[in-house]
C-alpha cells in the first residue's frame, strides 16, 4: 500500500518521533543505515509534542508525498500516527520505543533492537490490519471521533488509565499500572451499561470495566483475548463484572492458565469449553463488528492507552484491513 509511480531514489520515509522516549543520535544512525542499505532518499524527522502526539506530523507526511511514515515512540505515538494514516494508502512502520508496545507485540515485531526495526522499516513488506474507530459522544453533547489499533476501555481500565503516575511509569515501565490499579481498584463502583452488537437489541449488565479489542495480546505477552485478530474486521469485547479480590484472581487464572496453558492442547480446550459457563459471571467475551456502549453514568474512556475524558456513548466499529504496516517479509505474522 505504498505509494505508486515513485523510483526506488525518490522514495523517502517520515520519522514522527516522540523526544521524551527517543535517543535521538541512535535513531537516526539506524535510519540512516536502513535507508541507505534500502536505496531510498533521505527521511524527513518531525518531533511530537505535547500539543501534537504524532496526528498532525503523520498528516503532513501524507500531504508531502512520503511512502512511509515511522512512528518511533509508545502505543500513544504508534495510535496518533495510524490515526492520520488510516486509509490513506501511505504505510505504517513501527520503532517501538514505549511500555507496551502493544501493536508491535501482536505483530511480533523486535522489541530490543533499534537497528531491526530501522531494517524492517525499509525492507520489510506491507501487511493490511483492521483499525478500530470509535465515536464518543461527551456529557455536553458533542461527538468526537479518533481511531486505536490495540484496546478501547471504558470503566475502571480507563480510570487505571488516568489515574497512572507518568513518573512512576517512565521508571518502572508497566509495573506504574499495577500501582494505579492498587489505588483505584478499592474504591471502583460498577456501574450498568445498555449495549447492542451489529445494530441487534439491546442488551444490560452491571460490569466493571468493558473492553474493545482489535487483537489479543497484552503488556507481558499475556494472551487476553486468543480470539482476536488484527485482520479480521471483527472487534472481540471483555464485559468485566468484577467482585473484590477474588474476581480479579479469577480474571488472571483465565488469562494466564486457561488462555496461556490449557488452550494448547485438545484436553485443555475441553475443560475450556465445560468451564465456559461459570467464567461467564467475571467475563464474558463477544464479537462483533460494532458495538455501541451506553452507561447509566458518564465514564472515562480510553484508547490504546491514551486517556480520552468522560462519555455519556461510545460507538466502536472495525475499519477493515484500513492500514499497511511494515512487517519482516518471514514473520508469522505476514
Amino acid at each position: 500500500m505504498a505509494a505508486s509511480g515513485q523510483t526506488r531514489t525518490d522514495r523517502y520515509a517520515v520519522v514522527v518521533y516522540n523526544p521524551t522516549r527517543v535517543d535521538l543520535a541512535r535513531l537516526r544512525r539506524s535510519v540512516q543505515a536502513a535507508q541507505a542499505a534500502a536505496g531510498w532518499a533521505p527521511s524527513l524527522w518531525f518531533e511530537t509534542s505535547a500539543a501534537d502526539s504524532g496526528h498532525e506530523a503523520a498528516r503532513r507526511a501524507v500531504r508531502r508525498g512520503a511512502s512511509l511514515v515511522i512512528a518511533a515512540g509508545g502505543d500513544g505515538t504508534v495510535r496518533a500516527v495510524a490515526e492520520a494514516l488510516r486509509d490513506t494508502g501511505v504505510s505504517l512502520a513501527i520503532v517501538p520505543l514505549g511500555t507496551g508496545n502493544l501493536l508491535a507485540r501482536n505483530l511480533l515485531l523486535p522489541l530490543g533492537s533499534i537497528d531491526a526495526a530501522a531494517a524492517i522499516a525499509f525492507s520489510g513488506i506491507d501487511k493490511p490490519v483492521d483499525v478500530g474507530v470509535a465515536e464518543m459522544t461527551t456529557p455536553d453533547g458533542r461527538t468526537i471521533e479518533h481511531a486505536f489499533v490495540v484496546m478501547a476501555g471504558v470503566g475502571l481500565d480507563a480510570e487505571m488509565i488516568a489515574k497512572t503516575r507518568p513518573g512512576l511509569k517512565k521508571q518502572v515501565g508497566w509495573f506504574a499500572y499495577v500501582d494505579a490499579g492498587a489505588r483505584v481498584i478499592p474504591r471502583a463502583e460498577p456501574f450498568h451499561i445498555d449495549y447492542s452488537l451489529d445494530g441487534r437489541p439491546e442488551r444490560h449488565a452491571h460490569i466493571s470495566t468493558i473492553l474493545v479489542a482489535n487483537c489479543g495480546t497484552l503488556t507481558g505477552n499475556m494472551l487476553f483475548l486468543p480470539d482476536a485478530r488484527l485482520d479480521d474486521g471483527v472487534l472481540d469485547t471483555a464485559i468485566m463484572q468484577v467482585k473484590g479480590i477474588l474476581g480479579w484472581f479469577r480474571i488472571w487464572l483465565r488469562v494466564m492458565w486457561e488462555n496461556g496453558v490449557l488452550r494448547r492442547s485438545a484436553t485443555g480446550r475441553e475443560v475450556i469449553r465445560l468451564r465456559e459457563k461459570g467464567n461467564e459471571r467475571t467475563m464474558k467475551t463477544l464479537r462483533s463488528t460494532d458495538i455501541r456502549i451506553r452507561p447509566d453514568s458518564p465514564q472515562p474512556l480510553e484508547l490504546d492507552g491514551d486517556e480520552f475524558g468522560l462519555v455519556s456513548s461510545v460507538f466502536l466499529r472495525s475499519d477493515p484491513q484500513a492500514l499497511a504496516v511494515r512487517v519482516p517479509a518471514w514473520s508469522p505474522a505476514a
